[in-house]
């Protein structure tokens, strides 16, 4: 049914879990897997009273950025290789992480998306938002959540 699956992942524990799950789901279905993570974009500094100073370049924090997601990824591509699962590894940077998972499972011809939710309800829910809900709400890909 589904061949080509897209795996978000930010390195959480909850994350974590669901690419043990999203790996055994390929394996019984004889899907590829693309594992996919949302490096933030360099935060914009604010001046003015108040102003907190950050010591660290747009260069730097991209670099901690890319080593950040190269760990990530990495991780699951050994579970899926340990698995025999067919696996590539995608990052991109984009502060609308909902949007760059859509993005990258158009990109790639995946035909579901395979993600973990982390639960956020009431007030946090409302605050923080939730990446998952947006990525329902948008995608036309199928998505599947694991909670």
């Amino acid at each position: 049914m589904f061949k080509h699956i897209l795996v978000p992942t930010d390195g959480s524990p909850l994350s974590q879990e669901a690419v043990k799950r999203a790996i055994a789901f390929a394996k019984e279905a004889g899907a590829d897997i693309t594992f996919f993570y949302a490096k933030p974009e360099y935060p914009v500094a604010f001046y003015g009273e108040g102003a907190l100073i950050d010591p660290t370049t747009p260069e730097k924090f991209a670099e901690m950025a890319e080593q950040q997601a190269q760990t990530v990824l990495n991780s699951c591509a050994q579970q899926a290789a340990d698995a025999l699962v067919s696996c590539t590894l995608k990052s991109e940077t984009s502060d609308i992480p909902y949007e760059a998972i859509i993005a990258a499972a158009e990109s790639g011809g995946c035909d579901l998306i395979f993600m973990a939710s982390h639960g956020r309800r009431g007030i946090s829910g409302l605050l923080l938002g939730s990446e998952t809900q947006k990525v329902l709400t948008h995608s036309r890909i199928p998505v599947l959540v694991y909670r």
